[in-house]
């Protein structure tokens, strides 16, 4: 059975999207840390298949097919699963959409063969993931930098044990924790 894994940025005091006033294009740039690229590749390319919902699909279909290198290659070539309760155009290869029940469209993708979900926010696909209790692994990346506000990953209280801290020249952190017993 496949586990899911939820991979994630969020600014130092745990914001998961910005505040309205601040662009989106926050988290801090990383294309010049090779340890930061060499770690992420890693993550990216262990997937089986990659998770995320319709706005994140958008973004990452408007990027990563146009995008040469390691994490580019992982992006592209592994299926994605995209879920979205509206159409949504598919320009990225190998893409699914799921349009049903979000527990039973996981439990579906976990009862599969193969290597790990990977499910890559937009905030309110991963609050919904949380909030149902999918998750098995928490793949959080703290960029250093702190907003007072925006839209959090947990909204609820969720006790988690920490599995794995790595660190990086430019200041980000790659937290890995998995749900508390």
């Amino acid at each position: 059975m496949r586990s899911l894994i939820l991979r994630n940025s969020l600014s130092l005091d745990g914001y998961a999207a910005p505040p309205t006033n601040v662009p989106e294009d926050f988290f801090l740039e990383y294309d010049e840390d090779e340890e930061f690229v060499a770690h992420m590749t890693e993550v990216l390319g262990s997937a089986g298949v990659h998770a995320m919902g319709a706005q994140a699909y958008r973004e990452m279909a408007g990027h990563w097919p146009y995008t040469d290198g390691p994490e580019a290659d992982a992006m592209n070539r592994i299926p994605k699963v995209v879920f979205s309760r509206s159409p949504i155009d598919t320009p990225w290869e190998k893409t699914t959409v799921c349009s049903g029940d979000l527990a039973t469209e996981i439990a579906a993708l976990k009862a599969q063969d193969g290597g790990p979900i990977l499910a890559h926010g937009g905030v309110r696909f991963a609050q919904a993931l949380v909030q149902a209790d999918l998750v098995d692994e928490y793949h959080l990346l703290i960029n250093p930098i702190a907003h007072g506000g925006g839209r959090p990953l947990f909204t609820q209280s969720t006790k988690l044990k920490l599995v794995d801290v790595k660190s990086f020249p430019r200041g980000n952190l790659a937290l890995t924790y998995r749900p508390a017993s």
